[in-house]
């Protein structure tokens, strides 16, 4: 089944995380049942779920979430339609996301002393970018000439392109001139036989906490507030929403549509009374 399981994510172009998720939420089920997951009726597939439901009560009840993702994938692998109805839909976190102000974002932005950071902080806003997308950039992603960075293997194996502003591009010919990286961006540590490795996901985030630390912001900013921001400020600057579904690399434009819940659109622009009950 594992096997069968990781030949069908790979071509689908799921993260190699989600078999990592489904593999071990399905191994916990086969060890409490003692019995492979296909192989059990409905009532124990209820009674199980039930009984992780209750214990592991995660903000993000992640493990419920992939037992049950994992499941469905398994069922709808093996053709059984009727297990597969038959479990639980999850209601999807109806949370918008955090937002910076241009002017919050000037702030982080400036904050870091090193500009290998400050780089690493506007990549991942004057790019869009998720954080392992980030990181797996190479120096041949780099198109100066053409103002253009390529994106290879996002979110589901896509790739695709994505403008680069004038200011990371002086930066970043600066930036590769006084470090000579060989093959990625941005390095992190060599590792024990002395080659070059991708900057750490860790690396990032202390390169965040302490631009956070070091303005004052209150909001709680992930390397995802940067892409939100981002999204958000192109929208109120004018740009069409199809445009940046793709410059995003979503799938579907209902992921998109959320920036139009945050984003301050001059013919939609939500006011208080107060702000007119005083006006001439």
């Amino acid at each position: 089944m594992y096997k069968t399981l990781q030949i069908r994510i790979e071509l689908s172009g799921k993260s190699p995380s989600t078999l990592t998720n489904y593999a071990r939420c399905l191994a916990h089920l086969a060890m409490h049942y003692d019995c492979s997951p296909e192989l059990l009726d409905i009532e124990q597939i209820e009674s199980y779920l039930y009984k992780i439901k209750i214990e592991h009560k995660t903000p993000s009840e992640s493990f419920f979430k992939h037992t049950v993702y994992g499941l469905r994938y398994v069922y709808k692998m093996l053709g059984m339609k009727d297990k597969h109805i038959s479990l639980p839909s999850i209601e999807f976190s109806k949370k918008l996301p955090v937002v910076m102000s241009k002017k919050e974002v000037r702030q982080m932005l400036r904050s870091p002393k090193l500009l290998k950071h400050r780089l690493i902080l506007g990549m991942l806003y004057g790019c869009g970018l998720r954080r392992f997308e980030l990181l797996n950039i190479e120096l041949k992603d780099l198109d100066f000439d053409r103002k253009m960075l390529h994106i290879v293997r996002g979110k589901g194996r896509k790739d695709r392109y994505v403008p680069l502003p004038d200011m990371l591009i002086r930066g970043l010919k600066k930036y590769i001139k006084a470090e000579t990286p060989v093959k990625w961006l941005f390095n992190g540590h060599p590792t024990k036989e002395g080659k070059a490795s991708p900057y750490s996901p860790n690396g990032i985030q202390w390169i965040i906490r302490e631009a956070r630390k070091n303005t004052g912001q209150k909001k709680e900013i992930t390397a995802h507030v940067f892409r939100h921001s981002y999204a958000t400020h192109l929208l109120e600057d004018g740009l069409d929403i199809m445009s940046i579904k793709d410059l995003l690399g979503h799938a579907t434009i209902e992921t998109t549509m959320v920036y139009l819940h945050v984003a301050r659109l001059e013919k939609h622009r939500v006011f208080s009374p107060l702000d007119t009950l005083y006006k001439p």
